[in-house]
């Protein structure tokens, strides 16, 4: 005969009848308790931007995506920049990203406005990545970059410069820009 074993201390089994707990109305809980409502799907509205549109929402943010490719890899990272006619200035620290950068200067930079599930606008531009340096670059347009990032970030490039060791500028033009903008619909 096999014996049930039990650990130490555990009540023995009692045959009465256990009440389960007293589950809430509706009205109670003051929200539906079955399945959800099958209610129709509002299907987003999408939208091409025009060229016009999509350079306001360049202007006016100062966080966007960089992707690169190198070798048998794409990646992408956040960046902070500033748009100034036709171009995208911003400053990195000296690195991999660089490194890469000097080999292939093509690159596509996004950035985004989240207003809801579905309601955004995203841009993306092509072009080509040019390294500014102080020592080569022209004057001009050395000059341009700084203050292009200098109007953004009040503070680059000064001694109250929250992150001096981005001592890498650079700059992207617009060769290409596109944008698409997702409106929820009334209905």
């Amino acid at each position: 005969m096999i014996r049930e074993r039990r650990p130490r201390n555990t009540p023995q089994r009692q045959d009465s009848m256990i009440e389960s707990p007293k589950v809430p109305s509706e009205a109670e809980v003051g929200v539906p308790l079955g399945p959800p409502r099958l209610t129709r799907a509002r299907t987003p509205r999408t939208v091409s931007m025009s060229r016009a549109d999509c350079i306001r929402l360049l202007a006016r943010n100062h966080v966007g995506r960089l992707a690169y490719a190198y070798r048998d890899a794409v990646d992408i990272v956040p960046i902070y920049y500033a748009y100034d006619d036709e171009w995208i200035y911003a400053r990195t620290s000296p690195g991999q990203k660089i490194a890469k950068l000097r080999h292939n200067r093509w690159v596509a930079f996004e950035v985004d406005e989240l207003y809801g599930q579905f309601h955004w606008s995203s841009v993306v531009v092509h072009g080509a990545l040019y390294l500014l340096d102080a020592d080569t670059t022209a004057p001009e347009a050395w000059e341009r970059a700084v203050a292009a990032l200098q109007k953004k970030f009040p503070g680059a490039f000064t001694d109250r410069d929250p992150v001096p060791f981005r001592s890498t500028i650079f700059r992207i033009h617009l060769y290409e820009v596109s944008g698409r903008r997702a409106t929820p619909t009334s209905r």
